[in-house]
């Protein structure tokens, strides 16, 4: 059961200064603090289980310094064509069997174009609605029509990452700006689709630059529904194929802040969980991470297996979240 005591308000109106007083305080408080918020807005215990195909690999035109399918960089991953539905369902359906509740698709696309592709992509979104999953995609750029397509196609969430913070983003990606992805992210919400949104840590920004995303993030019109904070991947054939791996201490910071900051979002410890031990995911999740995804890769970069994660569910007593919960009347029925 959640805790009868008074919520703390959902704010808009953060300053870098609080954010900072909240982030660089002693890590136990802080895990204390944003366990107590957590269990205020969730149930505790419960974390939402997604799984992430990428449907369309390799040869995207972005210059992301971070990522293995840019034309830009030399790494192994070949360019493909759009994967067939067949195949998009029957992953699904094995997510599905798995325990995942949201199915993910991203293609690494600049951005969405009215073709035929594209209409693909609408499909599969009706069909994989149809099996009971929340729906997400993450395709690059969008335009407030092309979003309405995708809600009117069954559409739950739409990823679109900001990355890092405005002040760094420059350091990492020259081929989009920092306000292409805020307009798309307008689009969305525009559209009625849920807003996923989060960065990355590792890619030698500063605690300042961390600091300054949380605010972006938690400063918008409405906090995105899910907030995925990454552990970079480093990826040989990349620019930051050197960066050292990012420390649990650090990665247990940013989901706590994001957890206060924003106490109903979906805080979803993502890339780079492979690397922690089960003993530090379990530190994530008490300081607030209540979403994960399963599979053994994520797009391109590996990923704890089902099995592993049935094993840490276990373990620690953790239950799958259900699809749609926002949604359901109180018999478990879609409203």
């Amino acid at each position: 059961m959640m805790s009868n005591s008074i919520h703390p308000s959902i704010r808009h109106d953060w300053t870098r200064e609080e954010i900072e007083a909240i982030y660089h305080q002693p890590l136990l408080d802080l895990i204390f603090q944003a366990a107590s918020i957590h269990r205020q807005f969730h149930t505790p215990g419960e974390v939402q289980v997604c799984t992430l195909l990428s449907i369309k690999t390799g040869g995207c035109p972005e210059d992301c310094a971070y990522c293995s399918q840019s034309v830009h960089h030399h790494t192994a991953v070949k360019p493909q064509p759009l994967m067939h539905k067949e195949e998009v369902l029957e992953a699904a359906r094995k997510a599905k069997e798995n325990g995942s509740t949201r199915f993910c698709m991203g293609a690494a696309w600049r951005e969405v174009r009215n073709n035929r592709d594209f209409d693909r992509v609408l499909d599969m979104i009706h069909e994989i609605r149809e099996m009971g999953l929340e729906v997400c995609c993450t395709l690059g750029m969008l335009t407030e029509e092309q979003a309405m397509r995708l809600q009117q196609a069954g559409l739950y969430a739409y990823n679109h990452n900001l990355d890092t913070s405005a002040s760094y983003y420059g350091e990492i990606i020259h081929t989009r700006t920092y306000d292409d992805r805020l307009r798309t992210l307008e689009n969305v919400r525009k559209a009625g689709v849920s807003v996923c949104c989060g960065g990355i840590i590792g890619l030698g920004e500063s605690d300042a630059d961390r600091i300054e995303l949380l605010q972006t993030l938690a400063n918008m019109p409405e906090h995105p529904e899910s907030v995925p904070i990454n552990a970079l991947v480093a990826i040989e054939g990349t620019p930051l194929e050197n960066q050292p791996p990012v420390e649990i201490w650090d990665m247990v910071r940013m989901i706590a802040t994001a957890r206060i900051l924003m106490p109903k979002s979906m805080v979803r410890l993502s890339a780079g969980r492979l690397q922690y031990s089960p003993a530090e995911q379990a530190l994530c999740f008490l300081a607030g991470a209540n979403s994960i995804f399963s599979g053994e890769k994520l797009l391109t970069t590996p990923n704890p297996g089902v099995d592993a994660d049935k094993v840490l569910f276990e373990l620690l007593g953790l239950k799958p979240r259900p699809a749609f919960k926002d949604q359901l009347s109180p018999a478990g029925e879609l409203a």
